[in-house]
């Protein structure tokens, strides 16, 4: 299939149209200028076919890329809100328009949620952990700032492969770098932060002085599960009674796989599938709401 061959059939503000029977997608000139109602209903043409696609063909990149410039929009109005860093507005823009295309790549028109609702919280999130990782309590070379990050994206990645901390020697190997620099990295790291809760808060030489976390009140484990609850009630009102009674089995019951498969008639592979598809929409929506 081949954008050339598409057969317009009318131009609407930018965007030349297609025949139905040829399936093709429109192609549009200038996404940025399209009005925001058409972007979103042109956005959920794109997606429905992108599901379709495979991935790294020609159709592919471009129904992606046209999303992205469609969308740009969303990523300049999450800006806003942090126009009061100006001088980085440029970075933020950026940073958001990762966010974006991570949407982008993770939606799924059958959500049942417009995409800037989706889109929103990615966006402002990928903003909000630039500053987290960029934000320094003492001046350290900016060669050190972008280390610190990519110390800890790969410190992420090999404590799930080792399951413990990665030693320095092996940090050095997995970045390709000298066991020197990633102590170097290390170093520079202590200076993202001004101090630390376990500092005493007298400076008597009194061994019982009290630190800053001998004050602080400790997390209520019971207030994370009520909050938990609290958020997950309106999601599984909105799943069928099938579903609810397939949760209620496995977390209430806590029955296996196999007894509720007895129960319902069907595998215990099926009640697999089953409860990985009930619990991923139940974790996107708590995503989404976030």
């Amino acid at each position: 299939m081949s954008m050339a061959t598409a057969v317009p059939t009318g131009t609407t503000r930018g965007v030349t149209e297609t025949a139905p029977a040829e399936r093709e997608l429109p192609y549009v000139a200038n996404p940025s200028e399209v009005a925001p109602k058409d972007a979103r209903e042109l956005s959920r043409l794109f997606f429905a076919r992108l599901a379709v696609l495979e991935e790294g063909t020609h159709e592919y990149q471009y129904a992606r890329n046209t999303l992205i410039e469609l969308n740009l929009a969303l990523v300049k109005y999450a800006a806003t809100r942090f126009r009061n860093r100006a001088d980085q507005m440029e970075d933020i823009v950026q940073v958001g328009t990762i966010g974006l295309i991570k949407a982008i790549d993770r939606f799924e028109l059958t959500r049942e949620v417009e995409f800037a609702t989706f889109a929103m919280p990615c966006i402002v999130g990928e903003i909000k952990r630039f500053f987290r990782d960029t934000s320094w309590s003492v001046h350290v070379p900016r060669r050190l700032q972008e280390l610190r990050i990519d110390l800890a994206k790969a410190s992420d990645v090999l404590f799930q492969q080792l399951d413990r901390a990665p030693t320095t020697s092996e940090l050095a190997a997995y970045l390709d770098m000298e066991e020197d620099e990633i102590v170097e990295g290390l170093v520079a790291s202590n200076g993202y932060t001004a101090g630390s809760i376990d500092i005493p808060l007298d400076d008597g030489a009194d061994s019982g002085a009290q630190t800053l976390a001998d004050r602080l009140g400790d997390t209520d484990a019971d207030m994370e599960i009520v909050e938990n609850v609290q958020a997950l009630k309106p999601l599984i009102d909105e799943l069928d009674e099938r579903d609810r009674r397939i949760l209620s089995m496995r977390y209430g019951a806590e029955m296996t796989q196999s007894q509720i498969g007895a129960e319902l008639g069907v595998s215990q592979m099926q009640v697999s599938r089953l409860l990985t598809r009930i619990t991923k929409r139940l974790r996107e929506g708590l995503l989404v709401q976030e």
